[in-house]
């Protein structure tokens, strides 16, 4: 039988590089755009981020970390002159229970806050910003902020998911900044369907309150709280065997989080807006407000969405370690947990926990793990970065493995293109150095602590697109001491 003779096809020569100019060195300090993150660098929680070029510096958020208390929950401050800022900007804020300052604190602050829209662009000291819908929670924004001519978008927490209220974060039109910094949280997991995930959540709670149980949610009293809110209040409208069972939202906040609900559906997803015509969907039908356990009967089966949401203490603790001695009981974890706090230590289901008064309880209580975390995940973080096609992108809020991960992944996507994507991935007190001047090329140097001090390496980087002739030149990634 004779052979079939195919054609031999030429392979295309692949694209090459253009020849690379020779890197010209640093003359002015001004023109280096220095990012050090002071919290979320490489772990979650706490993000904070200070931003320094052209004698102007800006602080990006500064939360807490979830998995400490008092002032060790804070960022690095002591690295840091908080009298040499210029802007602080804040893309949400998430309530919490045990407050390191008071009313009166609040209040002495309150002539430093201006509140600004979405696509309102302000200047201050010669830094321009513009916030846009993040999709976290309800007002959380991202900043893109522009000093000098070199454009930073600033992302913070951010979900590109339209979920039952919120829509999903939007990106700056017509913008391609110079640096994209945005939360590596999920690295490369894959989030389960909107749609799979509230239909088992919905089977779990009622699992746990038909075998007689109490059905304990943790949450911060202000974002996912309200999305779980409304699954179970169109739930149990739909199941009159179930109106005899209560559902309550337990904080001291409780009330006022439901008001900012109630009042601002204009800035929430058309799928709210066109029903708050009919009626407010945050007037719940089936859930009441518990503002501490003092009012509470524990009586017979409930669902009890309590904070915070991690289990580090409060009212979600108290009521974890008194149920948990009970197989009919269980709770539900419905967002992402840290290492380090109790929240992530019960999903490996240990046989007993430490109470807060440091005895032993043993765990009966059914754990299960759902994530409603309102943060993007590879698919759509990957997408993002793509479609905002900065050359630079610096990686912050997540741990060192998932963080790790999705700059593997992003490598990979990116090794063969023509126009490359420098990543970084800075751990907390480390500076990436940018150096904008015309177009030239990547060189990048990394210090090392070695025994005898610090040794300088040096390598070739990548070239970078032109965009308004202001490309980075020179980057250094330099640890600062630490506390």
């Amino acid at each position: 039988m004779a052979s079939t003779q195919h054609p031999i096809i030429p392979r295309p020569t692949p694209l090459k590089r253009k020849d690379q100019p020779t890197p010209v060195p640093v003359t002015d300090e001004a023109d280096i755009l220095k990012l050090t993150p002071l919290g979320a660098g490489q772990e979650v929680g706490r993000s904070c981020l200070l931003m320094e070029y052209k004698g102007k510096t800006v602080l990006l958020d500064c939360g807490l970390h979830p998995a400490y208390s008092g002032l060790a929950a804070l960022p690095f401050f002591d690295n840091i002159d908080p009298a040499q800022i210029d802007v602080l900007l804040i893309t949400h804020n998430l309530s919490a229970e045990d407050q390191l300052y008071n009313e009166h604190d609040l209040l002495r602050s309150y002539d430093k806050i201006e509140v600004v829209d979405y696509h309102q662009e302000v200047e201050v000291e010669g830094i321009r910003f513009t916030p846009y819908n993040a999709g976290h929670v309800l007002g959380a924004a991202m900043f893109l902020v522009e000093i000098a001519g070199v454009r930073i978008l600033y992302t913070g927490d951010y979900s590109r998911e339209e979920d039952r209220h919120l829509m999903a974060a939007e990106r700056p039109a017509n913008v391609v900044p110079e640096v994209l910094i945005c939360e590596s949280t999920y690295g490369v997991q894959s989030h389960e369907p909107r749609v799979e995930r509230e239909a088992r959540f919905t089977r779990l709670v009622h699992d746990v309150v038909a075998r007689g149980g109490r059905c304990l949610l943790p949450v911060f009293a202000l974002g996912r709280a309200q999305e779980l809110l409304l699954i179970l209040d169109e739930y149990w409208q739909a199941h009159p065997e179930l109106h005899g069972i209560p559902i309550y939202y337990a904080s001291s906040l409780a009330k006022k989080c439901m008001t900012v609900y109630q009042t601002y559906t204009n800035m929430m997803n058309a799928r709210i807006r066109q029903q708050v015509k009919v009626s407010n969907p945050f007037m719940f039908k089936h859930i009441s407000n518990l503002k501490s356990v003092g009012g509470f009967e524990d009586v017979g089966p409930c669902v009890m969405m309590a904070s915070p949401g991690m289990l580090q203490n409060g009212l979600s603790r108290e009521l974890l370690e008194l149920w948990c001695v009970d197989k009919r009981n269980g709770v539900i974890i419905p967002g992402y947990v840290v290492e380090g706090t109790l929240g992530k230590q019960i999903l490996s289901q240990p046989d007993e926990i430490v109470s807060m008064s440091g005895s032993k309880l043993p765990l009966r209580l059914s754990v299960e793990y759902i994530s409603f975390s309102a943060h993007v995940d590879y698919r759509e973080n990957s997408a993002f970065i793509e479609q905002v096609g900065a050359p630079n992108l610096v990686l912050v809020h997540g741990d060192s493995n998932e963080m790790g991960r999705l700059r593997s992944a992003l490598a990979s996507r990116y090794a063969e293109r023509e126009i490359g994507l420098k990543i970084f991935t800075p751990k907390n007190c480390e500076t990436v150095e940018l150096y904008f001047r015309g177009e030239k090329m990547a060189k990048v140097r990394v210090l090392r602590k070695t025994s005898v001090g610090w040794e300088r390496s040096k390598r070739d980087g990548t070239s970078t697109p032109n965009l308004d002739n202001k490309n980075c030149t020179i980057i250094n990634i330099t640890p600062h001491t630490r506390r």
